[in-house]
């Protein structure tokens, strides 16, 4: 049985939390491959500026290429609208059959937040979570979880990574105020990001 993990996000920009726990994911959970999946309209960032989808791709292309174990999917640029995991999760089991096990790949913090995604039942149905903990959430009350979404705990992989602080959010705000951002993303992503002038304004 195929063991495929899946790595939604803005990836604006991506960033080495994204690329170790990835890795530390499918390392512990023996994964073959994990698809980094950029989305196209994400559903809790209405109303916020996002980097052009061209810009996102290319960035996540140029931070996954030396591991031969990251894919790329365009999936959700290519449906375009809103980018529902429930959606993707579907297009990839009909993809792959169910001889494929799927593990979706979450932070801590939007494990507890699971209950206000599109069809979460439905989401459980068609894969395993792979949940790190992402500092400040370093734990989730899965009892209480499990009460209002009976069935996830037996649905959940807890993973732990080392402890790392980086997020899109902070790196867009660092860029704008002139601070460094090297070792915090991948190199080739650092230049492209100064190169193009991104977060800028």
């Amino acid at each position: 049985m195929v063991r495929v993990g899946i790595l939604g996000g803005t990836f604006d920009p991506i960033h080495l939390g994204h690329l170790v726990a990835a890795e530390e994911v499918r390392w512990k959970l023996s994964l073959e491959t994990v698809l980094f999946v950029p989305a196209a309209n994400p559903p809790h960032k209405r109303g916020r500026a996002i980097s052009p989808a061209a810009d996102r791709v290319r960035m996540v292309e140029m931070a996954i290429g030396s591991n031969p174990f990251f894919e790329l999917s365009t999936m959700e640029i290519g449906r375009g609208g809103v980018s529902y995991t429930v959606d993707t999760l579907r297009t990839l089991r009909e993809r792959m059959g169910y001889e494929a096990e799927l593990f979706f790949i979450v932070g801590m913090d939007s494990l507890a937040d699971l209950t206000t995604w599109k069809q979460p039942a439905t989401i459980l149905s068609l894969c395993r979570l792979a949940v790190v903990n992402r500092p400040p959430y370093e734990e989730v009350d899965l009892a209480s979880l499990e009460e209002r979404l009976p069935g996830v705990s037996s649905r959940v992989d807890m993973v732990r990574m080392p402890g790392i602080y980086i997020s899109s959010t902070d790196l867009q705000a660092r860029v704008r105020r002139g601070l460094p951002i090297k070792y915090q993303v991948p190199d080739p992503v650092e230049r492209y990001i100064l190169d193009r002038g991104l977060y800028k304004r």
